[in-house]
């Protein structure tokens, strides 16, 4: 998918700069939806299950971006590895910034959606008056450059907003939320094959391609108990780094993505097939209505409500202990009970950095014993599951509170004490 539309002016001060950006070909397409997975497992990672939190993983990785950007920029040309080193980071932290609106700030992704929308409009505005084009085969100035690179950060936010607020409509397991966006990249690829305007195909499959990969790594990463193929998050970012890895080899050999020319040759806009375009905008309006004629039939749906890694919901209904563990060996349990008490004791005494740690020994421990416990009572499992989700999100929040604390562990231990 090409995005030449025009290529506005070229100040002479900057030509010497080679294009920036690669060539649009399969390869773009297949290493940026890895980027996108491996920007949310591999958040998650650090985030959760390393508990290092929502905030001081999103410093990490701002300060991370500024150092990945500075080296792209002083580039004089396109390069496989630090460009997409760039969007790997950029895709951690877009998602990483709207975690935060999300999670900590409780903003609703109704309106972190339509905020993150409203920047991209801004940023597309302000892009194009400056330098009249939008098109990524023109990057070959500062300013350009600076602009594509913001535009980058925004949609992964917005894709990230957009994708988690489809899951929180429609309940949709990770494994089906791959459709959605899979089926509109194809209804976009169909359109600008037909003659839709290229720029516009190409900013809004990029857009998608942040929800497709963010919930294929979610598929890949889950439990099977959620639908998911149980790879963990550490594991599906190890897959996909490398992935990433060994085509950016491939390319950086073959530099069979490297626009050559300092320009690449733009179509008049005299001869521009603009009838065809029009058509084609037609059409993408059509398929924009009818996805959201779908989001809104599946919302009205009976479903779940989704389990978050940060605020776990609500799956299945309330258990008396006696229901959630007596199917569950004693042994197992008690181990269970013991780290869970351990853990209220440090938070009790004043010792936070030790609940924190020690809590850590609790998710392994019940990760370690899902293969034998949740065949033994699915239902049971599922429950427990979701009461340590709450224990874990509550001691690794970023602005951490005592009494949800004290509260989330002191439920655990009434459901776990059994009869």
């Amino acid at each position: 998918m090409t995005t030449t539309l025009t290529a506005g002016r070229t100040p002479a001060s900057t030509r010497a700069m080679l294009n920036k950006v690669p060539e649009i070909t399969i390869w773009f397409w297949i290493i940026k939806i890895l980027c996108t997975t491996v920007g949310e497992s591999f958040a998650d990672w650090i985030n959760m299950t390393l508990g290092v939190g929502l905030e001081n993983t999103s410093l990490i990785f701002t300060a991370v971006l500024a150092v990945v950007v500075t080296w792209q920029c002083r580039l004089r040309r396109y390069q496989p590895l630090p460009y997409w080193l760039t969007v790997v980071v950029i895709s951690i932290t877009g998602t990483l910034y709207t975690d935060i609106l999300t999670d900590d700030l409780q903003v609703p992704l109704a309106v972190s959606t339509s905020v993150c929308a409203a920047v991209l409009g801004v940023v597309f505005g302000a892009w194009y008056a400056r330098e009249r084009t939008l098109s990524i085969h023109s990057i070959v100035t500062r300013p350009r450059e600076a602009f594509y690179w913001l535009a980058v950060l925004v949609t992964f936010a917005l894709g990230t907003a957009v994708g988690d607020w489809t899951l929180e409509l429609t309940g949709w397991g990770p494994g089906v939320s791959t459709l959605l966006p899979a089926g509109l990249i194809a209804a976009v690829v169909l359109g600008w094959r037909l003659g839709a305007n290229p720029v516009l195909s190409f900013w809004v499959a990029y857009i998608l391609t942040r929800p497709l990969g963010a919930n294929l790594g979610d598929w890949l990463a889950s439990d099977t108990a959620d639908h998911g193929l149980g790879l963990g998050t550490a594991i599906t970012s190890i897959v996909f780094l490398t992935a990433i890895l060994a085509t950016v080899i491939y390319l950086t050999v073959t530099r069979r993505d490297v626009i050559e020319t300092r320009q690449q040759p733009q179509r008049s806009a005299v001869n521009a097939p603009r009838t065809r375009e029009r058509i084609m905008l037609g059409y993408l309006s059509v398929v924009a209505l009818a996805t959201a004629v779908l989001l809104t039939w599946a919302a009205a749906q009976p479903h779940a409500a989704v389990t978050s890694e940060e605020g776990p919901g609500s799956a299945v209904a309330d258990m008396t202990p006696q229901q959630a563990t007596q199917h569950f060996p004693a042994a197992d349990l008690t181990a269970l009970r013991e780290i869970t008490q351990d853990s209220l004791d440090k938070l009790t005494a004043g010792d936070q950095a030790g609940a924190t740690a020690r809590i850590t020994d609790l998710e392994t421990t019940w990760d370690d014993d899902q293969p034998k416990l949740e065949p033994l009572d699915r239902k049971a499992w599922t429950f427990l599951d979701e009461q340590i989700d709450t224990v874990l999100s509550a001691m690794r929040a970023s602005h951490k509170d005592k009494a949800t604390e004290q509260k989330a562990l002191t439920a655990l231990l009434t459901s776990l004490a059994g009869a």
